[in-house]
């Protein structure tokens, strides 16, 4: 059964990453679908690694049941974007945000 996975990602600077000049890297918030975390965690590897970024580390932070099951609320913005990812089979980036100096 696939479900869909919560995962930050953070990215070091590559050649043609599309980053801005001066930056030193990317936090990149993911909605994943796969069948367990490790398949989210490779999906979205490689998914990164093709459109040019360095991924230096994924970070995951569990499925949209065991989020719920903890007590996260998430919003419908959050969810449609869930959906999507289940829907399309796809890894959905959610929020970019660029790093500069030290905290790449």
């Amino acid at each position: 059964m696939t479900d869909v996975f919560t995962l930050l990602a953070h990215a070091g600077r590559a050649p043609d990453d599309g980053l801005p000049e001066g930056a030193t890297g990317a936090a990149l918030l993911l909605y994943v679908a796969a069948t367990d975390e490790a398949e989210a965690a490779r999906e979205a590897a490689k998914t990164l690694q093709e459109a040019g970024l360095a991924v230096l580390e994924l970070e995951g932070h569990g499925s949209l049941a065991e989020r719920q099951a903890a007590g996260e609320e998430i919003d419908a913005e959050e969810a449609a974007l869930m959906e999507r990812a289940r829907a399309e089979n796809a890894v959905i980036v959610a929020a970019l945000e660029t790093l500069y100096g030290e905290e790449a």
